[in-house]
């Protein structure tokens, strides 16, 4: 029995588990081997875990579970990452298991940042038995109260009886509407005691649809509009989706711009991309945004990164003529209260477009072109070179990777300036091409590009990552090592927590404190955990490193790391360290 593809082509399947009639003999289950069972029923063939005795059963049951992947990681940060990072390639809710206490502190980093990117993921975490609940017991934390404000649901399991029941909602909860973390605890006596009940079913994701009259009201508003605008972002994208929203733009003429960290929704060779409207926006895109006399939203949350802080649009009720379109109802007027509203899931909303008749003669043909221009004008080389070139020209970097890789390579980033280049120089081909936090999580990078290899192990995958950003989960080369998980690493190093310090430099100009980094050789460190380690310092050693780098990941099936000494005065590419210290002395002097 086959459901419909949910988000994202995720297609669950039931075949791994047939139906249990209640009127037959139903043999007794471990909590634990319950768990298990109920995970093969949702269709989860990948769990990313650290081990704790907290949750041994379950554990041992995987042991039986052979179509279920189980990766370890080094740190939960890395697990929940991964988790996050699988579910935005494949669709599928992302599947963790840590044990409790300090091991779900060490997850929340991820559990906040798929809140943050409407990720669906479900995160087991062991807990005290129940004899010893609310004693203060040996790693005890009431998970409820700790992860109740990120998540869209957290409960514990406290009967064996109960797990079929939990375990599908929770898949259910995570995967419909907005989708979201979901976190469940697993008490160590549960996982031991025996139940004899039926299965659950396969979840079903469910998402809203338009209405009729609400696409007429749109058509309606796109053909008196003069100069609109269309972004794009969130989750719940599938490549028909993006194909349909594609035919609806070319026919219509329409600019389209994404948000902050989804640029990969939108084919950025295609000439009616604009670019992305996140950190480090066109200032020219962003005017844009602000004259727009109508500003299409379809799937983004429009929260703080996205609105350059709220500025692009003006709180409650923006100058333009917003239409939202969101799955999550609760989302629709949180912050800007739209001319229209539309609760709906992408693909669903994305066919109604494709039917929709164009707009004959529209005003802003032109302006789209002259938008495109202003995008492809952003792609020369940055201002921050207008003195001189350092040694390792970053712009170059770009360029370079993109003479070399193939056109489907997906891009992980964690947060920091570094991603700027990425973000602003590297054009991204089509859906899942991207994978970054949009919640600006650092050590998001290498982890993601780790559960990348793992699902699609014939696509390149290469992270960027700052020295500091790296060095939050580095440890992570160990899992790709144990994998044969093999992407391709690029660390800036530039001895700094750079970002930092450059709003460090622009609100207390010259009195650098913290910020500064003493980094390993990262060239050396690579080849410590059995990975490949380069190092380079200057524009023409890079062509020659990334080649030597895809080699030896196609041959040899571990990581290659390309460590990149980059020049500190070059934090941005708008702008120097010491440019941002002396507007910043002018400014109060």
């Amino acid at each position: 029995m086959q459901f419909e593809p949910g988000p994202r082509g995720y297609t669950p399947s039931r075949s791994t588990c047939p139906l249990i009639s209640v009127s037959e003999p139903l043999p007794p289950r471990t909590g634990a081997r319950l768990l298990v069972d109920q995970l093969l029923i949702q269709g989860v063939n990948h769990v990313f875990c650290v081990p704790g005795e907290s949750y041994l059963g379950v554990l041992d049951a995987l042991h039986d579970a052979r179509t279920i992947r189980l990766v370890v990681n080094r740190h939960e940060s890395g697990t929940t990452f991964m988790a996050d990072a699988y579910a935005k390639l494949t669709g599928q809710p992302g599947v963790a298991f840590v044990t409790r206490g300090p091991g779900a502190t060490n997850a929340a980093i991820g559990i906040h940042t798929a809140f943050q990117d409407s990720t669906p993921m479900v995160m087991f975490v062991g807990q005290v038995g129940s004899d010893f609940v609310e004693r203060e017991a040996f790693q005890e934390v009431d998970y409820r109260r700790m992860f109740g404000q990120m998540t869209k649901w957290v409960a514990q399991i406290d009967r064996a009886d109960r797990v079929p029941e939990y375990v599908a909602r929770a898949f259910q909860v995570a995967t419909s509407g907005r989708p979201g973390p979901v976190v469940l605890a697993l008490p160590e006596d549960m996982q031991t005691q025996t139940a004899e009940v039926p299965d659950a079913l396969c979840h079903q994701p469910l998402q809203a649809a338009p209405s009729d009259t609400q696409i007429a009201a749109l058509r309606r508003a796109l053909g008196q509009a003069q100069r609109p605008l269309v972004l794009l972002g969130g989750f719940g994208w599938t490549q028909p989706a993006c194909e349909n929203l594609r035919r609806w733009a070319e026919a219509n003429h329409l600019p389209v711009a994404c948000a902050f960290r989804f640029q990969d929704l939108f084919d950025n060779r295609h000439p009616n991309y604009v670019g992305d409207v996140g950190i480090g926006i066109n200032p020219k895109l962003a005017q844009r945004v602000k004259d727009a006399d109508l500003l299409i939203a379809i799937g983004p949350r429009l929260g703080e990164m996205t609105t350059s802080g709220y500025a692009l649009l003006e709180v409650p009720r923006p100058r333009q003529a917003l239409i939202h379109v969101h799955q999550g109802i609760e989302e629709l007027g949180r912050v800007y209260q739209p001319a229209l509203a539309i609760c709906s899931g992408m693909p669903q909303f994305a066919s109604r477009l494709a039917m929709m008749m164009p707009i004959e003669n529209p005003a802003w043909r032109a302006t789209t072109a002259e938008a495109r221009a202003e995008y492809a004008l952003w792609q020369n080389r940055p201002p921050v070179y207008a003195h001189s070139v350092p040694k390792l020209d970053l712009w170059q970097v770009i360029d370079r990777l993109r003479e070399a890789l193939p056109e489907d390579t997906i891009i992980c980033n964690g947060a920091g300036n570094f991603s700027g280049w990425a973000h602003r120089f590297w054009r991204y081909t089509g859906l899942r091409t991207q994978l970054a936090p949009t919640a600006g999580s650092m050590g998001y990078g290498l982890p993601a590009a780790i559960a990348a290899k793992i699902v699609a192990p014939e696509r390149t995958v290469v992270c960027f990552a700052g020295d500091g950003d790296f060095l939050m989960t580095g440890q992570e080369l160990a899992t790709a090592v144990q994998c044969q998980a093999a992407p391709i690493v690029l660390v800036f190093n530039n001895g700094m927590y750079g970002t930092i310090r450059m709003h460090q430099e622009r609100e207390f100009p010259a009195r650098v404190h913290g910020t500064q980094l003493a980094n390993p050789h990262f060239g050396l460190l690579a080849q410590a955990y059995g990975a490949a380690g380069f190092v380079v310092e200057r524009t023409d050693e890079f062509a020659p490193a990334i080649v030597q780098a895809l080699e030896h990941t196609q041959l040899k099936r571990t990581p290659a790391l390309i460590e990149l000494r980059c020049d500190p005065e070059v934090i941005t590419p708008n702008a120097t360290l010491s440019a941002i210290r002396a507007t910043a002395q002018l400014q109060r002097s």
